[in-house]
């Protein structure tokens, strides 16, 4: 072994081998420093975080009825403008509507207009010749009314009856007894009133008050309805036996229905009659006295009910049409002509054009550094860390949502340039200055030190190294920090490695 060791060659790697590790050692003992100079420079802070480009707006849509799809107006891709239809259910009932009520208001206001203007000569004479003819259209009908009724009673349902005109007796058989009381009543009492009605037809074409005449009719009419139906009622409740055959009563059945739709006829004629009747009588009232202040005012009142009433036919028909809420590009589009939609039923989506913004999770630790306004530099995944987009803070919401436990503050920065390389769902990497300082005293965090609870610093003075006591001030966020006091600046600094 021992000659083993006293070869040349052994014995050469041993000595080197103890000078590595004496080497070794005395570098492990001995603490190695270099210097930086404290300088004026400027302290930056700084927030840093991920998020992801998404449209300024962005939006789905869908009707508010059921109804028929009929049109589609924009595909997938397509560029919109704001209002730009984008899908139509069938309509037709909706404008027709519109239509209605844009010419009701257009009479209201003619209507208004010719009240503030009054009355021309020959306005009025025009009016009373539609006065006139009303009147004679109301004479035609009330004479009419009383002819359809007279017939129905006597002529139809008088067939039921032995002596209607004077004691009445219904001759159908296995009618309920109380029915049959009411009908000989109400004939008795109908027998009357026809009567009366024939006679003051003779003084109706000088009479003065024609609404009493048309009061009068509408309560005989009336009458004769109510007798029609309780006839109707005792008809249907018959049976065929050997001494009354189905036919016969068929027959009954399809008499005593043409007398009561005659009835029906002439009460239908004599309203309208009437109604347009006292429409031209007050026209012509009117344009004869002059419109009062009132009048007016009541017509602008009308007229203000027309035109609520067409904003609303016009609501209703916008809700037949899909509109795009603002410019944008077209992401989704369901609707297929002829499928029935439901309200409610998200059929297109829509997203801003070349209007993007980011939104971020800010940790807690970081969200109070920042405020709305704020501006922040972004680089996109897609383009890497060449190219920098300018951004700012346009809200920060004040809840918190939760990200793998920690509390984060949803934070939404908005572009200050559109450019066309950003796109939707883009990675992006986000740093916000928070506060910067100019013009002071700087040094590496690593080179200020910490004893028994307070800074130092190392500055070389001559050949000596004398260990400083520091306040710090701000702190960047490239690991650079403010020195308030304790080092000025052209000082010396040690920094251990």
């Amino acid at each position: 072994m021992s000659a083993f060791f006293k070869k040349p060659i052994v014995l050469a790697i041993v000595i080197a081998i103890v000078i590595v590790i004496i080497a070794l050692v005395s570098r492990g003992n001995k603490e190695e420093l270099t210097t930086v100079t404290a300088a004026r420079g400027t302290i930056t802070q700084k927030v840093s975080v991920t998020g992801k480009v998404v449209p300024a707006e962005e939006v789905d849509l869908a009707f508010e009825k059921t109804g028929r799809v009929s049109r589609i107006a924009a595909k997938v891709s397509d560029e919109v403008i704001t209002g730009q239809a984008l899908a139509v259910l069938e309509n037709a009932a909706q404008v027709a509507a519109v239509r209605q009520a844009e010419a009701n208001v257009k009479t209201e206001e003619a209507k208004l207009a010719e009240l503030r203007r009054g009355t021309r000569p020959e306005e009025l004479k025009v009016q009373e010749v539609k006065t006139a003819n009303a009147r004679i259209t109301l004479v035609d009908k009330l004479r009419d009314a009383y002819t359809k009724t007279d017939d129905a009673i006597r002529n139809t349902f008088d067939q039921f009856f032995d002596n209607p005109r004077v004691n009445p007796n219904l001759i159908l058989a296995g009618i309920d007894t109380q029915l049959t009381i009411t009908l000989e009543r109400e004939r008795y009492e109908l027998e009357a009133a026809l009567v009366q009605w024939n006679t003051s037809l003779a003084a109706l074409t000088t009479a003065s008050d024609l609404a009493s005449y048309a009061a009068m009719a509408r309560a005989n009419l009336a009458k004769a309805e109510q007798f029609g139906g309780r006839i109707a009622s005792a008809v249907n409740s018959l049976l065929a036996s050997a001494k009354l055959s189905q036919t016969t009563i068929d027959g009954y059945k399809s008499d005593v229905s043409t007398a009561r739709a005659s009835i029906a006829t002439g009460i239908t004629n004599l309203t309208t009659a009437e109604s347009s009747w006292i429409v031209e009588e007050n026209q012509f009232t009117l344009k004869r006295a002059g419109a009062t202040s009132e009048e007016i005012a009541a017509q602008e009142g009308k007229l203000a009910y027309a035109q609520a009433a067409a904003l609303a036919a016009q609501a209703e028909l916008g809700k037949t049409i899909l509109r795009a809420p603002f410019a944008g590009i077209i992401t989704r589009q369901d609707a297929k002509v002829g499928a029935i939609v439901a309200a409610n039923q998200i059929l297109v989506s829509i997203i801003s054009v070349a209007e993007y913004e980011i939104e971020a999770n800010v940790p807690e630790v970081d969200i109070a550094e920042l405020k709305v306004g704020d501006e922040a530099e972004i680089t996109l995944d897609a383009y890497g860390n060449g190219i920098v987009f300018r951004a700012k803070i346009i809200e920060i919401e004040p809840a918190e949502t939760v990200v793998d436990g920690v509390p984060t503050y949803k934070t939404t920065f908005q572009f200050l340039a559109k450019n066309e390389r950003i796109r939707s769902g883009m990675t992006a990497n986000i740093e916000i200055v928070t506060a910067q300082k100019e013009n002071v005293v700087v040094l590496p965090q690593r080179a200020i030190m910490q004893k028994n609870g307070s800074r130092t610093a190392r500055v070389l003075k001559g050949k000596s190294i004398t260990e400083i006591p520091v306040t710090l001030g701000a702190r960047g966020s490239d690991g650079m920090v403010e020195i308030a006091s304790g080092v000025s600046e052209g000082d010396i600094i040690y920094v251990p490695d």
